[in-house]
This record gives C-alpha cells, structure tokens and sequence, in this order.
C-alpha cells in the first residue's frame, strides 16, 4: 500500500477580506451634520414648529380671502342692521358749540347715511364732511346710545373782513374763508384789501401783536404789490411798511415809539412811510406853504429790538395821488 502525502505541519495562511471602502461625505453633508450639532433643538421639535407655522399660514390665507371677499363686512352689516330693527338708530342729532353757521346743514351732513342703525354710522364721514366749511374749525362726532349723535362744533372766530375783486368776504385769523359779507352790513371788523391778502394776514395780527399799542387805532391793510403792508389808522392815516417780516417789525415798533412821544395820529397828517430804514417822510392833507412845515423830530432813544429811528427828520411834503411802487 502507497502512503499517501504527509500533512504539512507549516501553519496555513487565510485569505484576508478587505471592506468596501467608506465614500468622504460631501461639504453639504458635513455642513448638515455639523448644524445639527450647534442647534439645541431636535429634529422632532423643529418638524412640530414647521407644522403649526404651515396651519397658522393657511388659516391665515382663508382668513384674508374671505375679508377680501367681504364675508366679515358682510356679517358686521348685518349685525349692525339687526340693532337697528331693535330700536338702536339714530332719532336725534345733539348739536353742540355752534353760533354762526346754520344747525340744519350740520343736521343734514350727520343724516346722511347709507344706514341710520347705530352701529353703522360713519362717524369718520360725517367729521370729514362738516370740515368742508369755512366756519366749522374742528369736530367731534360721538354716539350717546341707544339713538343720539352728539355732534361738537369748534367754530372759527372771525377776525377781518377781505376785500378783493370788488367782493367782501369774512375770514378768520389764519384766513381761512368763512361766508360773503353783504356791502350794505359790513361788521366792525379791520379790513384787508388785495389779492392773497388773506392768506398774509396770520402775519399782519403778529406784526400788530409786536406793537400792542397801535392796535386800538388799527383800522385795517393793504397788501401792496405782494410783497409788503399799508397799515390804515382810525384817524384816517396810512403807515407804508417796508418789505420783509423783520424789517416791517422793526419799522412799526420805531412808529409805536415815535407815536408815544410825539403823537402823530389825529393831527392832520396824511401818510407815513418808513419803507426806507434811515428816512422817516411824512405828508400832509394840505398843501405846503412857502414855509414847510417840519415834521416831527423822531426820538433818538430806541425800544428793544426796534430800529432807530433817522435823527435828521425830514420836511413834511404834501399829500399827491401817486401810487405807491
């Protein structure tokens, strides 16, 4: 019998098996993970907040297509309708602080509603209409349940009367139009003449409020060219101003003062003019002499804040039809 091959004693080597290779992880995915482990939330807690939000937009969505549809308005009409069959509708209109403007205009503006209901009312509307007129300077409109409207009326006072084109109108202190004034019964109120006259005359009452003293001898203005004041005196006398807001205070104080010294008005003068600062010209109702007659000497001392007034006065010249340029 042939012996077979005799086992090797050497120790057998085994075949190694080597893994796939593990792919690197794109930028993306790093980026992912490395958010994940700066935000303190789980990704359970951040798909529950993703989930309200998404129910919260679309109840908003419905929300906003059924106020575009007027669903909403619709209902609140109804309901204010149904307040209104109730009882709870307007039946009086409380009007309050009126003097000069006729009531039954304020009655019809408050009236006129698309729905007399209570609730329904359009207090906005009926303030915006009644701001309209002239007269009326502010309102408040206010419900007193269950069927007033208390309407309260701040009034403009009138300060002027504004002459222009041949018509009279009366105007409030910011000269804000107020009504037609009739020519056979003008109020006793200054009167201010030429166009755009009115919308100057909030500065004319604070150059006359600069000179308190003249005010009581203040008959009324004429706005000159569109550019400065004639001031009329109850005696009958014009001052001419100069151009300018400063100068023409600065000019009407020095003539407050002069006039306290020397009293000019009443005493037959007929124009003062003071729109050049370093002369003071004076005319008078009749005519000059061989010997003029010199005009006032103006006081050297000055007010506070006034411009002097020239030392040297000038002659008296008589009064002429020119137009003043």
């Amino acid at each position: 019998m042939t012996p077979g091959p005799r086992p090797s004693r050497a120790p057998q080597k085994r075949p190694v098996t080597r893994g796939a290779a593990r792919p690197t992880p794109s930028i993306w995915q790093q980026a992912n993970d490395l958010f994940w482990k700066i935000v303190p939330f789980k990704v359970e807690t951040i798909e529950k907040a993703l989930t309200v939000l998404t129910i919260f937009v679309i109840a908003g969505s419905v929300v906003a297509a059924a106020i575009y549809a007027g669903i909403p308005q619709a209902v609140g009409t109804e309901m204010g309708q149904m307040a209104g069959r109730a009882g709870f509708k307007v039946k009086r209109v409380d009007v309050k602080g009126l003097n000069r403007m006729d009531s039954l205009t304020v009655y019809a503006v408050a009236l006129d509603q698309q729905s007399i209901a209570m609730p329904l009312v359009d207090l906005e509307k009926v303030r915006g209409e009644l701001l309209q007129y002239g007269w009326i300077g502010d309102a408040r409109i206010s419900r007193r349940w269950p069927d007033t409207l208390v309407v309260d009326i701040l009034e403009r006072k009138p300060a002027a009367v504004w002459q222009n084109n041949q018509r009279l109108v009366l105007i409030d202190g910011s000269g804000v139009i107020l009504e037609m004034v009739d020519p056979r019964a003008i109020p006793d109120l200054p009167l201010v003449i030429g166009p755009n006259a009115n919308q100057r005359v909030a500065g004319l009452f604070r150059l006359l409020n600069m000179s308190p003293t003249l005010k009581p001898n203040f008959a009324g203005a004429t706005w000159v060219g569109n550019r400065r004041w004639d001031i009329r005196f109850e005696s009958g006398e014009v001052l001419a101003l100069p151009e300018g807001e400063e100068p023409a205070a600065n000019a009407l104080k020095n003539f407050a003062r002069i006039e306290g010294n020397q009293k000019l008005l009443g005493r037959g003068f007929v124009r003062f003019d003071m729109r050049d600062p370093t002369k003071f010209v004076v005319r008078l109702r009749r005519p000059v002499t061989d010997t003029p007659t010199p005009a006032p000497a103006a006081d050297t001392a000055t007010s506070e804040g006034a411009t002097p007034a020239p030392a040297p006065a000038p002659a008296a010249v008589p009064s002429s039809p020119a137009e003043d340029r």
